[in-house]
């Protein structure tokens, strides 16, 4: 299997990136829609992180640069990953907290980006609330931003394998 994704080009490789970013982000709507899940604010910066990654890939896909360009994208798409990630522990850290130890739950996002400047916002976000810290659905025992790590792993594993390509 590995030996397949090896010898795929890295702008196919940017298209899988893309495909599966967007699959997720799919996957998210039709929790929040169907299932009716409302998204947290954590929720919603993890959705921003994969549709960056998605949109990094997309663009690495359409430029189709020579190999120093496909390891700028890979490398962009890496930062987003990893920031995705960053913020789904965040939440499952929250989520793992015991009830007294909650924070409260704050106004929402909405009201927050109409009031307070960005950095504020971000900051107030990633220190989270009570809705990030509550589990509103499982799967196999593991939570939304369980799955969210799970998820971005191998799309980590496809942008490591770009970074180190040495040839096109």
């Amino acid at each position: 299997m590995v030996d397949r994704l090896f010898a795929l080009s890295p702008r196919s490789l940017h298209l899988m990136l893309f495909v599966a970013s967007m699959s997720f982000i799919a996957i998210a709507l039709v929790m929040e829609h169907w299932l009716e899940l409302e998204p947290c604010p954590l929720c919603i910066l993890q959705r921003v992180g994969v549709i960056a990654l998605g949109m990094v890939a997309l663009a690495g896909a359409v430029h189709n640069p020579g190999i120093l360009g496909h390891k700028i994208y890979s490398g962009l798409g890496i930062v987003a990953g990893l920031s995705t990630i960053g913020v789904a522990i965040r939440q499952l850290w929250l989520q793992s907290l015991p009830p007294d130890q909650v924070p409260a739950c704050g106004p929402s996002l909405d009201y927050l980006m109409d009031v307070f400047p960005l950095m504020d916002v971000l900051q107030m976000i990633l220190s989270g609330d009570g809705s990030c810290a509550e589990v509103s659905w499982q799967w196999l025992g593991i939570s939304i931003p369980g799955w969210v790590v799970i998820g971005c792993l191998p799309l980590l594993a496809l942008q490591w394998l770009i970074l180190r390509r040495r040839t096109l």
